[in-house]
C-alpha cells in the first residue's frame, strides 16, 4: 500500500494528465477561494450579518457560523466520498461543484442583516453549510482522481491540490488588498466585499465543463479492488490508517487557515492596515502555488514524511519567536517576513502531504478514506481555528496565544508522519 503500487495500465497520455491536473485544481481552487474569502472579509462580514454592538462579539459569530460549516465536511466526506468509490471520481467531482456553486450563490447574493433581518445570518449559515458538504468530497475525491492516473508520480500529480489552493490565497490577498486600498469603508462594507464571491462564480461554470469532459480515473476504472460499502470497510478494518491520516492533515489544515487568520490578527491585535496583512498573505499564497509541485516532485523521490516532520519541528521551535518577534515591533515588513516562513513550511508539509495520504488508504477505499481523514482534522483545526484563537486571545489577554493553537497542532501531525513512516511503513 505504498506509493510505489501501481496498478495495470494505469499509466496516463500527456493531454489526459493535463486534463486531470487542470479539472481537479480548478474546483480546489473555487472550494478554497470561497472559503479563505469568508475568512479574509471575516471583519466586514460580520458587521453586516452578525451586527451586536460588540466588534469582538460580532467576529466571533462570524468564525462560529464559519466552524459550524464545517461540522457537514465529514457528512460530504461520508456521502460524496463513499459515493466516489461506488460510481466513480468523475461523478462525485461533478456533484461536489455544483453544489459548491450553489453555496457561493446563496452568499454573493444574500441581503444585509438590515434588510432582511435574522434571515441573513441564517441564510449565510445556510450557504456556508452547503459549501461545507461540498468541500467535504472535494478534497478524497479530486486527490484520489489525480494520484489513480500516475500511481508511480503521486506526489507531484497531487501536490497541485495544494498548488491550487496557494492561487486561492494568492487571489483572495489580491482581493483583499485591492478593495481595501480602493474602496472607502462604507463601499467595502455595502458591496465591495462581494466582489470576489461573484468572481467565484465566474470560476464555477469552467469547471463544470472541464469536469464533464473528463475520463475516468484510470487505477479506479482498471482496478479489481471494489467494495459496496466502503464507509463499513474504512471503519472496521482501517481504524489505524483513518487516524494516523487524519494527524497527518492537523499541520497543513493549521498552516492555512493561520496564513488566513493573520489580516484579522493584524487588523484587530496590532493595529495594522489592512492592505498591508493582505500584501503579505499574497506572498504565502505565492510560495504555495510555485513551490507544490517542486516538493511534490521530491516527494516521489525521497518519501512524503521527511518533507512533513522536518516542517512540523520547526513549526514547533519557530513559532512562538516568530509572534514575539511581531507583536514587539508590528509593521509590514514584520508581516512580510513572518507570512514568507509561514508560506515555506505550510508548503513543504501540505504538498507532500495528499500524496501520503493516497498511499494510506487502497483504491477500493481510497475516496472515502481520505475524505475522512483530511476533514476530521480540517472540522477540528480549520473549521475553528479562527474561533478558537480569537477566544485564546480574549481569554488569556495574550497576543501570543495564537502560537500555542500552532505548536499544539504540529506537535500532533509529528508525532502522526512519525508513525506513517515507522508503523505503516511509508516513506
Amino acid at each position: 500500500m505504498t506509493s510505489n503500487t501501481t496498478a495495470p495500465g494505469a499509466a496516463t497520455t500527456h493531454p489526459q494528465a493535463r486534463r486531470a491536473i487542470i479539472s481537479s485544481s480548478i474546483g480546489n481552487a473555487l472550494e478554497w477561494f470561497d472559503i479563505l474569502i469568508y475568512g479574509a472579509f471575516a471583519v466586514v462580514i460580520a458587521k453586516q450579518f452578525f451586527p451586536t454592538g460588540d466588534d469582538s462579539v460580532s467576529l466571533l459569530l462570524t468564525f462560529a457560523t464559519f466552524g459550524v460549516s464545517f461540522f457537514m465536511r465529514p457528512l460530504g466526506a461520508v456521502v460524496l466520498g463513499a459515493y466516489s468509490d461506488r460510481a466513480g471520481r468523475k461523478a462525485a467531482l461533478m456533484l461536489s461543484i455544483m453544489l459548491m456553486t450553489i453555496g457561493t450563490a446563496m452568499i454573493a447574493f444574500m441581503p444585509s442583516y438590515a434588510s432582511i433581518g435574522l434571515l441573513a445570518p441564517a441564510g449565510i449559515a445556510l450557504g456556508k453549510m452547503i459549501q461545507g458538504f461540498s468541500a467535504g468530497g472535494e478534497f478524497g475525491s479530486s486527490t484520489a482522481f489525480l494520484v489513480e492516473h500516475a500511481p508511480h508520480r503521486r506526489g507531484y500529480f497531487s501536490s497541485w491540490q495544494v498548488a491550487s489552493q496557494g492561487i486561492s490565497l494568492l487571489l483572495a490577498a489580491i482581493f483583499g488588498a485591492v478593495l481595501n486600498n480602493m474602496l472607502t469603508p462604507e463601499q467595502l462594507a455595502s458591496w465591495g466585499w462581494r466582489v470576489p464571491f461573484f468572481f467565484g462564480l465566474l470560476i464555477a461554470p469552467a469547471g463544470i465543463y472541464i469536469r464533464r469532459h473528463l475520463d475516468e480515473a484510470p487505477e479506479f476504472k482498471e482496478s479489481s479492488e471494489k467494495t459496496n460499502a466502503p464507509l463499513r470497510d474504512t471503519f472496521t478494518s482501517q481504524k489505524l490508517r483513518l487516524l494516523i491520516g487524519s494527524g497527518s492533515v492537523i499541520m497543513a489544515t493549521v498552516s492555512v487557515y493561520l496564513s488566513l487568520y493573520i489580516p484579522t490578527y493584524a487588523v484587530k491585535q496590532l493595529g495594522l492596515p489592512a492592505w498591508s496583512s493582505f500584501a503579505a498573505m499574497s506572498v504565502a499564497g505565492l510560495i504555495m502555488f510555485i513551490g507544490s509541485p517542486l516538493v511534490g516532485a521530491a516527494s516521489d523521490k525521497i518519501g512524503r514524511t521527511p518533507f512533513m516532520i522536518v516542517s512540523s519541528a520547526l513549526y514547533i521551535v519557530l513559532t512562538y519567536p516568530m509572534f514575539v518577534f511581531l507583536t514587539n515591533s508590528p509593521g509590514f515588513l514584520q508581516l512580510l517576513l513572518l507570512q514568507t516562513v509561514i508560506g515555506v513550511l505550510m508548503t513543504m508539509y501540505f504538498a507532500a502531504m495528499p500524496a501520503l495520504l493516497a498511499d494510506i488508504f487502497p483504491v477500493a477505499t481510497r475516496g472515502t478514506g481520505m475524505s475522512l481523514a483530511y476533514n476530521i482534522a480540517v472540522t477540528i483545526f480549520g473549521g475553528f481555528a479562527g474561533l478558537i484563537i480569537t477566544w485564546l486571545i480574549d481569554f488569556t489577554g495574550n497576543k501570543l496565544s495564537v502560537s500555542y493553537f500552532v505548536i499544539f497542532g504540529a506537535v500532533l501531525s509529528l508525532i502522526a508522519s512519525v508513525a506513517a513512516r515507522y508503523v505503516l511503513k511509508l516513506r
